[in-house]
């Protein structure tokens, strides 16, 4: 897929991922204001978490060393492995298991992507916080600049791990989550679908995982030209197929029935 910067009106810069079915899916990104929002957030809650671990282990000591002798070193221990988790891991957790987002980047309306649109991986979420270190030298000084700099307003964790972070869009209309229930409307494909190639199903993919993500404009002219393509390849016509995204959402679900009972 290739990516470029939409010089658009819009005063928000755009990602454009251009899938090689020339089907252009647009994402906001998400610039140095509602990341800093986002981290300043997410640190608040890192420095709770803290206080609240150095007030049970201030709590307890006492109490464990007059019944161990060695009750201060290992609480000593555990204290740091707890804060270096909390440190390391608090990001990469969240940001892997809540589909690119943490508390902060949830109330900032912001989530991190992979570069091709979908959602990271393990090894990106991972990544992409290893470079924390760096990224947060100087009170995230090296990061903010970074992120200024670059055309995609990525840090360098994001450059390493191949990731973007992008705004979510609240003016959607109709919400279709993928996974709802197949709706009445939706079109028989059960012996159309195994013609679908890996290649046009990892597009709906794509699609379905980041439509709310993408303006609403562009979402629903991106569903149709995905599903005029893939109407045309499974010799469905548009008349049996009355919404393109439930038509997307059948498609997917029956592929991925195809391929469990290969």
């Amino acid at each position: 897929m290739a990516l470029n910067l939409d010089p658009a009106s819009d005063p928000m810069e755009k990602l454009t991922i251009e899938t090689p079915e020339q089907i252009a899916l647009e994402f906001p990104l998400a610039g140095v204001g509602s990341r800093g929002y986002a981290l300043c957030i997410d640190t608040l809650i890192q420095i709770i978490a803290a206080l609240l671990v150095t007030l049970i282990l201030l709590l307890t000591t006492r109490d464990l060393e007059r019944s161990w002798v060695g009750a201060r070193n290992w609480e000593m221990a555990i204290a740091l492995f707890g804060l270096f988790c909390l440190y390391w891991g608090y990001f990469a957790i969240f940001e892997i298991f809540w589909n690119g987002q943490t508390p902060g980047k949830r109330q900032a309306k912001i989530r991190v992507i992979s570069a091709s649109g979908r959602p990271i991986t393990v090894f990106e979420g991972i990544g992409r916080n290893f470079m924390r270190a760096i990224d947060s030298l100087g009170f995230y000084f090296v990061g903010a600049i970074v992120c200024a700099i670059d055309k995609q307003n990525r840090r360098l964790g994001d450059m390493v791990a191949g990731t973007v972070v992008v705004h979510e869009v609240e003016d959607q209309g109709v919400s279709y989550w993928y996974g709802q229930e197949k709706s009445a409307a939706a079109p028989p494909v059960a012996q159309e679908v195994s013609a679908l190639t890996n290649q046009e199903f990892q597009l709906i993919e794509t699609f379905l995982t980041r439509r709310l993500d993408i303006p609403n404009a562009q979402r629903l002219s991106s569903a149709q030209a995905i599903a005029d393509r893939i109407g045309e390849h499974l010799h469905i016509a548009r008349e049996q197929r009355p919404s393109d995204e439930a038509f997307l959402e059948e498609v997917s679900r029956r592929y991925r029935d195809v391929v469990r009972r290969n």
